[in-house]
């Protein structure tokens, strides 16, 4: 009678070893289980806040950019213009922020017990992926509400790039994540650096503005060239140009050129956490 379960050192610094994270697929789940229920254990309104904060969220770019900074949106209805960069934003923030503290949260059960520590930030971007989907639910009602109403959206073709889009985003966000989680076991101060680094990453990107609105300068280079080599911004732009059919669509060379990224960066976070976990409770 064989073994049941062998475990075994990385001989390889390229062994992802994706089979073994496959197996334990059952445990995948319950984590996805824990994180949704325990996030929303003792609240009132549970799920619900997942409508309130964007909206409030939408509510104050509205007063701040639409009305005082007087910032257009290309001629989108200001709700929709902020609400499709915001639900994206937020999944993609949240799944950097969760995921680049997975060690740190989950510094208990790695003491304990054995499984393929890359459960833990998976888990964290599907259980994540649960709350983009009411805020993405939330999107399309607004937008067949002005549809109702009588404004004029032309969605395209495009619009069907969207899961693609999401899971771009998922991927950029699980990869530099799993990084930065690597990295902070040693040095705590990546942490509170990568929590700044964050908040001016959205300003690079075309959340708030569209990019057509971008002009200058900085240190010789266009600003507006310097946004496009943000690999969220194709990202954000061809949702948005799926949906709104407005303004220019930057064309397959960039949206290649962010999955590319995301493909890159996804497989270099693997490798590092791979090669961290190792001697992460020595760490720690």
């Amino acid at each position: 009678m064989g073994w049941a379960t062998i475990i075994k050192p990385k001989s390889n610094v390229l062994d992802l070893d994706l089979k073994e994270v496959w197996s334990y697929r059952d445990l995948l789940s319950l984590f996805i289980k824990r994180d949704i229920v325990t996030q929303y254990k003792q609240t009132i309104l549970g799920p619900f806040w997942n409508i309130i904060q964007p909206a409030i969220t939408v509510f104050m770019y509205m007063v701040i950019f639409g009305g005082i900074a007087g910032i257009p949106t290309e001629g989108i209805p200001q709700p929709l213009f902020y609400l499709s960069g915001v639900c994206m934003w937020q999944f993609f923030s949240d799944c950097l922020y969760k995921t680049s503290n997975t060690f740190c949260t989950n510094v208990g059960l790695y003491s304990k017990v054995y499984f393929p520590r890359l459960i833990s930030p998976l888990s964290t971007v599907l259980s994540t992926f649960f709350r983009f989907c009411i805020q993405f639910f939330l999107f399309v009602a607004v937008y067949l509400c002005y549809l109702f109403f009588g404004t004029h959206l032309y969605p395209n073709w495009y619009i069907f790039l969207s899961p693609l889009l999401v899971l771009m985003l998922a991927g950029i966000s699980l990869g530099i994540g799993i990084i930065v989680s690597s990295l902070t076991i040693k040095y705590r101060d990546m942490q509170f650096l990568f929590t700044f680094v964050v908040q001016l990453w959205m300003y690079a990107t075309p959340i708030v503005y569209p990019l057509a609105e971008v002009h200058g300068q900085f240190l010789g280079i266009n600003i507006n060239t310097l946004i496009c080599l943000n690999p969220i911004t194709p990202i954000i732009k061809t949702f948005r140009y799926g949906f709104f059919d407005v303004g220019d669509f930057m064309g397959w060379g960039w949206l290649i050129y962010s999955f590319l990224f995301s493909a890159i960066i996804l497989f270099i976070g693997i490798i590092v956490f791979n090669r961290r976990e190792k001697n992460f409770m020595d760490n720690v």
